[in-house]
């Protein structure tokens, strides 16, 4: 009995697991190399000991009947529903027993056959109490095999090893078998649910990777829009001029917002970090902040897309929580530092966006630093350099 499926446990279960596909598929699997392999050569073996020990249709009958509650006992333990039939075959085989013991003239192997199957497959599932019915089952087999010592004319040694010491041995022997058996399907099962359970969360953090960049290209437009119609509204009676290229910029900002999320659902979004900068720089000097750039080299490839998020939900945020009059933007070929003054509080505020970008950062092996530094907020994000000889790889492919 070298292979089963993930068991179902007799009685009421603290929990139920929750089915998935790849756990019916290995149940199947199991079931199948049980139903193959171990069902036909346990029959067989049962027909030649009925045959061979059998000396009457009565005993043929009894011992069938013993060898047919064990063979469903363990068509049923291979479809993890051993719990349905666990008592009628138990039941069978705990009389049949008794009746190769005390009426059966000739060897009993067929007699005990059934009763160490079936109690050493419904044992070890039983949800508590398994090793006082392990004690118990043997000893039950043992006491029916010293009646029959005892019921017997003339009884030796031998006798004692055939009716007694041979029948419960085997029984403890398939018990302890089962035990390690059924832990280690256990096991099976369990990373079965760990590997759904990771399934789920990869699923997770998808939905949430999508809903970050959702939050940035629409939360980001939206604010560049706010601030354009507010200054379209001062203007509508004094420079109409203006006013045009204002909302002339909106529209095209808004068919490109609308272009974006279009990318972001089929997975095509790429971020151009001179776009974004340039757009971060319209955006700030819009809303009446002065913005240095130093970039003395080009970003490499691998950091370009994090860092343009980065830039762009650090751009959303000064225009949100600070009153600043200064920018700087420092780009490196790794990394990207944003400081501005204006800060209000002393207290850094609750930047959901930049928490769950620091989090992407860090699953590419970067890190995202924000910090209050002399009365002013600095937000840095940074990428370990690619070893020596290797080609940087690209961030969409190992963030998305």
């Amino acid at each position: 009995m070298d292979a089963r499926p993930p068991r179902r446990a007799l009685g009421p279960r603290p929990a139920v697991r929750r089915s998935t596909a790849a756990a019916r598929v290995s149940r199947r699997r199991f079931r199948t190399l049980n139903l193959t392999m171990i069902l036909p050569l346990l029959a067989v073996v049962g027909v030649l000991l009925v045959a061979r020990q059998a000396q009457t249709w009565l005993e043929a009958i009894v011992l069938g009947l013993g060898l047919v509650a064990a063979l469903i006992a363990y068509e049923r333990w291979t479809a993890g529903e051993i719990a349905r039939v666990a008592i009628p075959c138990l039941v069978v085989a705990a009389a049949v027993w008794p009746f190769g013991a005390l009426v059966m003239d000739s060897q009993t192997q067929a007699a005990y056959y059934s009763i160490a199957i079936v109690g050493g497959l419904t044992i070890p599932q039983l949800p508590r109490h398994r090793g006082t019915a392990a004690v118990g089952l043997a000893a039950y087999v043992a006491a029916v095999g010293v009646l029959g010592l005892v019921t017997a004319a003339q009884a030796d040694a031998s006798d004692l090893i055939s009716e007694v010491i041979v029948p419960t041995g085997l029984t403890v022997i398939l018990i302890g078998l089962m035990f390690p058996n059924k832990g280690f399907y256990d096991v099976v099962a369990d990373l079965e649910e760990e590997r759904d359970r990771e399934s789920e969360l990869a699923l997770i953090r998808q939905r949430m990777r999508f809903a970050s960049d959702l939050h940035d290209i629409q939360g980001h437009t939206l604010h560049v829009v706010k601030l354009k119609i507010a200054l379209a509204r001062k203007l509508i009676h004094s420079d109409t001029e203006r006013v045009e290229q204002e909302l002339r910029e909106v529209y095209d900002l808004v068919g490109d917002t609308i272009a974006q999320t279009k990318e972001l659902a089929y997975g095509q979004r790429k971020l151009n970090l001179s776009v974004e900068l340039e757009n971060a720089r319209n955006l700030l000097e819009a809303a009446g902040i002065h913005v240095r750039v130093d970039r003395p080299a080009e970003v490499g490839v691998r950091a370009i897309d994090l860092l343009g998020q980065v830039l762009r939900e650090t751009t959303t945020n000064i225009l949100r929580h600070s009153r600043a009059t200064l920018v700087r933007i420092a780009l490196s070929e790794h990394s990207i530092t944003i400081v501005n003054d204006g800060v209000v509080d002393d207290v850094l505020p609750e930047l959901r966006g930049l928490a769950v970008l620091a989090r992407r950062v860090s699953d590419d092996g970067g890190e995202l630093t924000v910090r209050l530094e002399g009365g002013r907020f600095l937000t840095a994000a940074s990428f370990p350099p690619p070893p020596p000889g290797n080609h940087p790889v690209t961030t969409t492919a190992s963030v998305r």
